[in-house]
């Protein structure tokens, strides 16, 4: 009987360790279950720099939403993002990608407008700049004298 009540102590405490670990993979993941809160929007870039679907958006050094999709259309990149419902972007804003230091993570910086409008869900961020290729302007520097 003590045998029995041990081995079902054991795997109790292993079911629980399981369930904490699955917990902590979503949560530190940053992974949506059953749809996530927000509303999403869109920008076309020329040039997607390495981002990537998870990849952190970015107003005012506040994390404000998540890289949804990526995909290509009429030969541009179509960057879907799922923006936090309170957060509104206004219609003029510019959306930029960035690098965390030096060769870190990609993100997505948005250079909030002045417009009185806002950019309703599904709709266009229509302002991009393309990431800055380290490797262009390290060649520029090297071979054409800047």
């Amino acid at each position: 009987m003590k045998r029995l009540n041990t081995e079902f102590a054991v795997g109790l405490f292993v079911l629980a360790g399981i369930l904490c670990l699955g917990y902590l993979s979503i949560k530190l993941g940053r992974m949506e279950i059953l749809g996530g809160k927000g509303y999403e929007v869109y920008a076309i870039f020329s040039n997607t720099g390495g981002i990537k679907t998870g990849s952190a958006v970015v107003l005012a050094g506040v994390e404000i939403g998540r890289v949804k999709s990526v995909s290509l259309e009429n030969y541009q990149a179509k960057i879907t993002l799922t923006l936090q419902p309170e957060v509104k972007i206004q219609e003029d804003a510019v959306a930029t990608i960035k690098t965390r230091g030096l060769v870190g993570e990609k993100y997505i910086e948005i250079i909030p407008g002045g417009s009185n409008e806002y950019v309703p869900p599904g709709g266009r961020i229509r302002e991009t700049q393309p990431p800055v290729d380290l490797e262009d302007l390290i060649s520029k520097i090297l071979f054409e004298k800047i």
